[in-house]
């Protein structure tokens, strides 16, 4: 309790210190002056004059530097933009896979892609052509939007012991 109430007296007295003007003001700043006096005309700031014999050297622009190589060591290259295939309109919810089920205060689904791409997701979450509907402690429940003319279907994921 000593500490707060020491720091508090800390906070208390800083703008105090602050307002009492006993360092320079700030360039260009207003001084006060006694009733009908002119104001001074603010300082201008003073350069130091250089070195003898020393002649400041300008920025020049030098020749431009090669490009530096990305080394990929089996990741994707993220300067090279991502190119979808045209035929496949999105993910399939029926081709992910149930990894696991991490269970809290909610329950969460992961549930990985063919491609090795993984997502944790909760109910309510949208996936590819689906959204989560349901998570157990061992399955997923996605509920699929299928062509304008059927109606909607679910898949259901379970969690399997010997997946690969």
């Amino acid at each position: 309790m000593r500490p707060l109430h020491w720091l508090a007296w800390i906070s208390a007295l800083g703008p105090l210190a602050a307002g009492c003007g006993g360092g320079p003001s700030a360039p260009g700043a207003a001084t006060k002056t006694a009733v009908g006096e002119q104001p001074a005309a603010p300082k201008a700031a003073t350069q130091k004059p250089p070195l003898p014999g020393v002649k400041p050297k300008a920025l020049e622009p030098g020749p431009p530097l090669p490009p530096l190589p990305y080394e990929a060591k089996g990741r994707r290259d993220p300067f090279v933009p991502i190119e979808l295939p045209k035929d496949n309109p999105g993910l399939d919810v029926s081709s992910l896979r149930l990894v696991g089920i991490i269970s809290g205060r909610h329950l969460l689904a992961l549930v990985e892609t063919p491609g090795g791409l993984g997502y944790i997701l909760k109910p309510g979450d949208g996936l590819g052509n689906g959204h989560v509907s349901e998570i157990g402690p061992g399955s997923v429940t996605f509920a699929v939007s299928g062509p304008r003319s059927q109606r909607e279907a679910s898949v259901t994921l379970k969690l399997g012991k010997d997946q690969s």
